[in-house]
């Protein structure tokens, strides 16, 4: 059945926790008013999703079609801007207190329950291999053109696979792994509220995605983090619109991103999920390493 995205929310709420919740907490998990609340724990105990402030087996049926079954995780490039380190390591491996980069990610999306991961690679991609020793339900895909083409030649590759998936840019230093929920209602992109940034951004307008640009400020601003979901509709809609945009001139200069969001943005509304300074960094050059990790300054 499909669910409302009132009923969603607080099915999701239940889901994710492994006790029974007030109405109250409810209230607070979902930011919906307490009325609604209070409306949508009737209609759905009516219904049997729930019962005595918990989910039933049927309401955690009713969540299946909404639940993230895939990670992709684009892995193919250089990292330029962390030389010298990225000479011999491609970024994602690069250990930050002992740990590589790409662990945090792939841990997280084990403890939502996505068992499915999928790295695009290219520069150095053996040396991927050893993530396996580790994980070995990792499946990798080669993208040959990745020293020629954007990230988009990355998400080609991966093209088939982007329903019901997370899509990672794999070198984010992950630090709350809560961030990666199990079930989403719609296609969403992870970003940091902010009131200016020189950074990637989007301007957002009743939670949808409306622009995305470099540099921004006002308090419709969003910093965008290189973490995103896409529902079965939407994957089915990428596997199409990035092929297109990748055979137009100049199309093998774009960010795969920049499909949904820009080139093919009639066709998709995409939210904005929160997320804080906090619970994740980019560490985009070998200064910003040094400063993380001291280890590396010597």
């Amino acid at each position: 059945m499909a669910l409302t995205r009132k009923q969603f929310d607080v099915l999701e709420a239940l889901a994710s926790s492994s006790a029974p919740l007030s109405q109250r907490t409810l209230e607070k998990l979902t930011k919906h008013s307490l009325g609604t609340i209070n409306k949508t724990v009737k209609d759905l105990t009516e219904q049997g999703l729930m019962a005595n402030g918990s989910i039933t087996n049927d309401g955690m049926n009713a969540l299946e079609p909404y639940r993230a079954r895939r990670a992709v995780f684009i892995a193919a490039g250089f990292g330029s801007r962390l030389v010298p380190i990225t000479f011999n390591t491609p970024k994602p491996l690069v250990r930050v207190h002992g740990v590589r980069i790409i662990d945090h990610l792939i841990d997280a999306c084990l403890a939502a329950g996505i068992n499915e991961i999928i790295i695009v690679r290219g520069y150095l991609g053996e040396l991927f291999d050893q993530l396996q020793y580790k994980y070995p339900m990792i499946r990798f895909l080669e993208n040959p053109v990745y020293n020629e083409a954007n990230n988009i030649s990355s998400a080609l590759v991966a093209r088939y696979l982007l329903s019901n998936a997370y899509v990672f840019e794999a070198d984010l230093l992950i630090s709350n792994p809560g961030i990666i929920k199990r079930y989403h209602y719609t296609s969403d992109f992870l970003a940091i509220r902010k009131d200016r940034t020189d950074d990637w951004c989007f301007r957002v307008k009743d939670g949808i995605i409306a622009e995305q640009m470099v540099g921004g400020e006002g308090d419709d601003i969003w910093q965008m983090v290189g973490i995103s979901y896409w529902n079965d509709a939407d994957g089915h809609k990428l596997s199409q619109d990035i092929a297109e945009v990748y055979a137009s001139p100049g199309g093998k200069e774009r960010y795969w991103e920049q499909v949904p969001l820009l080139y093919r943005k009639d066709r998709y509304a995409v939210e904005v999920r929160e997320c804080f300074d906090s619970d994740i960094v980019e560490i985009d050059t070998f200064s910003e390493l040094k400063a993380i990790d001291p280890t590396y300054d010597v």
